[in-house]
Protein backbone atom coordinates (compact mmCIF):
# COMPACT_ATOMS: atom_id res chain seq x y z
CA UNK A 1 0.00 0.00 0.00
CA UNK A 2 1.43 3.63 -0.72
CA UNK A 3 2.68 5.54 2.14
CA UNK A 4 0.61 8.89 3.41
CA UNK A 5 2.78 11.81 4.73
CA UNK A 6 1.58 13.32 7.99
CA UNK A 7 2.40 16.52 9.01
CA UNK A 8 2.81 19.09 11.47
CA UNK A 9 3.71 22.35 11.87
CA UNK A 10 5.07 24.70 15.04
CA UNK A 11 4.50 28.59 14.27
CA UNK A 12 4.61 31.96 15.45
CA UNK A 13 1.01 32.39 15.02
CA UNK A 14 -2.25 31.31 13.69
CA UNK A 15 -2.19 32.56 10.15
CA UNK A 16 0.05 33.18 7.57
CA UNK A 17 -2.06 35.53 6.44
CA UNK A 18 -1.31 37.41 9.60
CA UNK A 19 2.63 37.24 9.18
CA UNK A 20 3.27 33.75 11.00
CA UNK A 21 5.50 31.71 10.45
CA UNK A 22 6.35 28.19 10.69
CA UNK A 23 9.18 27.49 13.37
CA UNK A 24 9.08 23.60 13.27
CA UNK A 25 8.38 20.91 10.75
CA UNK A 26 8.02 16.97 10.90
CA UNK A 27 6.55 14.54 8.72
CA UNK A 28 5.97 11.01 9.36
CA UNK A 29 5.32 8.44 6.83
CA UNK A 30 3.15 5.76 7.24
CA UNK A 31 2.36 2.40 5.56
CA UNK A 32 -0.29 0.92 6.94
CA UNK A 33 -0.21 0.69 10.46
CA UNK A 34 3.54 0.81 9.96
CA UNK A 35 5.90 3.96 10.29
CA UNK A 36 8.39 3.36 7.81
CA UNK A 37 10.14 7.08 8.02
CA UNK A 38 10.12 10.17 9.79
CA UNK A 39 11.73 14.24 8.95
CA UNK A 40 11.60 17.08 11.16
CA UNK A 41 13.42 19.70 11.96
CA UNK A 42 13.44 23.65 13.65
CA UNK A 43 13.29 26.01 11.01
CA UNK A 44 15.40 29.75 10.84
CA UNK A 45 12.91 32.20 9.45
CA UNK A 46 13.89 35.51 10.66
CA UNK A 47 10.36 35.89 12.17
CA UNK A 48 10.04 36.74 16.23
CA UNK A 49 8.40 34.01 18.40
CA UNK A 50 6.08 35.29 21.25
CA UNK A 51 6.62 34.30 24.77
CA UNK A 52 2.99 32.85 24.71
CA UNK A 53 4.10 30.35 21.48
CA UNK A 54 7.17 29.60 23.62
CA UNK A 55 5.17 29.15 26.96
CA UNK A 56 2.79 26.22 24.42
CA UNK A 57 5.97 24.55 22.77
CA UNK A 58 8.99 25.16 24.18
CA UNK A 59 10.64 26.68 21.16
CA UNK A 60 12.21 29.68 21.85
CA UNK A 61 14.17 32.30 19.64
CA UNK A 62 17.60 31.21 20.40
CA UNK A 63 16.21 28.23 18.96
CA UNK A 64 15.36 28.86 15.74
CA UNK A 65 18.23 31.73 15.08
CA UNK A 66 20.62 28.07 15.46
CA UNK A 67 18.62 26.16 13.00
CA UNK A 68 18.85 25.63 9.08
CA UNK A 69 17.49 28.30 7.37
CA UNK A 70 13.53 27.79 6.18
CA UNK A 71 13.93 27.49 2.24
CA UNK A 72 16.61 24.49 2.87
CA UNK A 73 14.42 22.52 5.40
CA UNK A 74 11.27 23.21 3.21
CA UNK A 75 13.14 21.81 0.13
CA UNK A 76 14.29 18.47 2.30
CA UNK A 77 10.66 18.46 3.31
CA UNK A 78 9.37 18.32 0.30
CA UNK A 79 11.63 15.82 -1.70
CA UNK A 80 10.75 13.32 2.01
CA UNK A 81 6.92 13.93 0.93
CA UNK A 82 7.52 12.79 -2.62
CA UNK A 83 4.03 12.10 -4.12
CA UNK A 84 2.63 11.03 -1.36
CA UNK A 85 -0.86 12.44 -0.07
CA UNK A 86 -0.87 14.34 2.98
CA UNK A 87 -2.77 14.10 6.20
CA UNK A 88 -2.53 16.21 9.53
CA UNK A 89 -4.35 16.94 12.55
CA UNK A 90 -6.38 20.22 11.88
CA UNK A 91 -5.29 20.39 8.32
CA UNK A 92 -7.09 23.51 7.71
CA UNK A 93 -4.00 24.93 9.94
CA UNK A 94 -1.10 22.71 8.38
CA UNK A 95 -1.96 22.80 5.05
CA UNK A 96 -1.54 26.73 5.18
CA UNK A 97 1.82 26.94 6.71
CA UNK A 98 2.89 24.00 3.62
CA UNK A 99 1.99 26.06 1.01
CA UNK A 100 2.96 29.44 2.01
CA UNK A 101 6.48 27.99 3.82
CA UNK A 102 7.09 26.33 -0.11
CA UNK A 103 5.89 29.80 -1.52
CA UNK A 104 8.61 31.93 0.64
CA UNK A 105 11.04 29.12 -0.02
CA UNK A 106 10.82 29.90 -3.79
CA UNK A 107 9.07 26.07 -4.64
CA UNK A 108 5.80 26.55 -5.13
CA UNK A 109 5.79 26.73 -8.88
CA UNK A 110 8.31 23.62 -9.03
CA UNK A 111 6.43 21.75 -6.29
CA UNK A 112 3.26 20.32 -7.81
CA UNK A 113 1.90 19.19 -4.17
CA UNK A 114 1.96 22.55 -2.89
CA UNK A 115 -1.88 23.16 -3.07
CA UNK A 116 -1.95 19.22 -2.44
CA UNK A 117 -5.92 18.27 -0.26
CA UNK A 118 -5.04 17.51 3.12
CA UNK A 119 -7.14 14.89 4.47
CA UNK A 120 -7.88 15.69 8.27
CA UNK A 121 -7.85 13.67 11.04
CA UNK A 122 -9.94 16.27 13.12
CA UNK A 123 -12.92 16.38 10.65
CA UNK A 124 -12.78 12.14 10.04
CA UNK A 125 -12.79 11.55 13.95
CA UNK A 126 -15.78 13.54 14.43
CA UNK A 127 -17.40 11.29 12.08
CA UNK A 128 -15.57 7.92 13.39
CA UNK A 129 -15.61 8.87 16.91
CA UNK A 130 -18.61 10.88 17.37
CA UNK A 131 -19.18 10.30 20.98
CA UNK A 132 -15.56 11.36 21.86
CA UNK A 133 -15.05 13.80 24.67
CA UNK A 134 -13.10 16.06 22.91
CA UNK A 135 -11.53 16.07 19.87
CA UNK A 136 -8.43 17.50 20.24
CA UNK A 137 -5.14 15.48 19.29
CA UNK A 138 -4.04 14.65 22.79
CA UNK A 139 -8.02 13.98 24.05
CA UNK A 140 -8.82 11.62 21.51
CA UNK A 141 -5.08 9.94 21.74
CA UNK A 142 -6.17 9.35 25.44
CA UNK A 143 -10.00 8.56 24.56
CA UNK A 144 -8.56 5.58 21.72
CA UNK A 145 -5.88 4.22 24.66
CA UNK A 146 -2.74 4.49 21.96
CA UNK A 147 0.48 5.82 23.88
CA UNK A 148 1.62 9.81 24.18
CA UNK A 149 4.75 10.35 21.89
CA UNK A 150 6.57 13.08 23.43
CA UNK A 151 5.53 16.86 24.58
CA UNK A 152 2.53 18.30 22.69
CA UNK A 153 2.98 21.00 20.39
CA UNK A 154 6.30 19.85 19.21
CA UNK A 155 6.18 18.94 15.77
CA UNK A 156 7.68 15.39 15.81
CA UNK A 157 5.74 14.50 18.55
CA UNK A 158 2.32 15.52 17.62
CA UNK A 159 3.07 14.23 14.27
CA UNK A 160 3.70 10.66 15.21
CA UNK A 161 0.09 11.14 17.70
CA UNK A 162 -0.97 12.18 14.91
CA UNK A 163 0.00 9.10 12.27
CA UNK A 164 -0.90 6.33 15.33
CA UNK A 165 -4.89 8.09 14.97
CA UNK A 166 -4.91 7.78 11.37
CA UNK A 167 -3.72 4.33 11.68
CA UNK A 168 -6.72 3.62 14.54
CA UNK A 169 -9.21 5.59 12.04
CA UNK A 170 -8.04 3.54 9.25
CA UNK A 171 -8.11 0.11 11.13
CA UNK A 172 -11.74 0.99 12.59
CA UNK A 173 -13.51 1.59 9.43
CA UNK A 174 -12.05 -1.46 7.61
CA UNK A 175 -12.99 -3.80 10.61
CA UNK A 176 -16.52 -2.10 11.06
CA UNK A 177 -17.49 -1.82 7.46
CA UNK A 178 -15.45 -4.37 5.51
CA UNK A 179 -13.82 -1.85 3.87
CA UNK A 180 -10.48 -3.72 4.09
CA UNK A 181 -7.80 -0.69 4.74
CA UNK A 182 -9.45 2.81 3.88
CA UNK A 183 -7.45 4.40 1.59
CA UNK A 184 -6.53 8.66 0.99
CA UNK A 185 -8.65 8.89 -1.63
CA UNK A 186 -12.09 7.38 0.39
CA UNK A 187 -10.70 9.63 3.85
CA UNK A 188 -11.46 12.62 1.10
CA UNK A 189 -14.48 11.74 1.06
CA UNK A 190 -15.69 10.92 4.26
CA UNK A 191 -14.36 13.93 5.65
CA UNK A 192 -16.82 15.70 3.13
CA UNK A 193 -19.42 13.53 4.01
CA UNK A 194 -22.37 15.47 6.45
CA UNK A 195 -22.76 13.00 9.78
CA UNK A 196 -25.99 11.21 9.34
CA UNK A 197 -24.95 10.24 5.57
CA UNK A 198 -21.18 8.48 6.76
CA UNK A 199 -22.93 4.77 7.26
CA UNK A 200 -24.45 4.67 3.75
CA UNK A 201 -21.00 6.85 2.35
CA UNK A 202 -19.14 3.41 3.93
CA UNK A 203 -21.36 0.65 2.75
CA UNK A 204 -22.14 2.03 -0.67
CA UNK A 205 -18.03 1.85 -0.76
CA UNK A 206 -18.03 -1.36 0.76
CA UNK A 207 -20.03 -3.05 -1.98
CA UNK A 208 -18.24 -1.83 -4.42
CA UNK A 209 -15.17 -3.10 -3.30
CA UNK A 210 -16.49 -6.52 -2.43
CA UNK A 211 -14.75 -9.08 -4.75
CA UNK A 212 -18.21 -10.83 -7.35
CA UNK A 213 -19.83 -13.83 -6.43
Amino acid sequence: MPPIAVIDFETTGMAPAQGSRATEVAIVLIEGERVVDRFSSLMKTGAWIPPFITQLTGITNAMVAAAPPADEVMREAARFVGNAPMVAHNAAFDSKFWQSELHHAGLEATQPHAARPFACTVLLSRRVYPDAPSHKLGNLIDHLGLPRAGRAHRALADAEMAAALLARLQHDLGQRFGLGWPGHALLMQLQRCPRPAVERLLRQHALAVAPAG
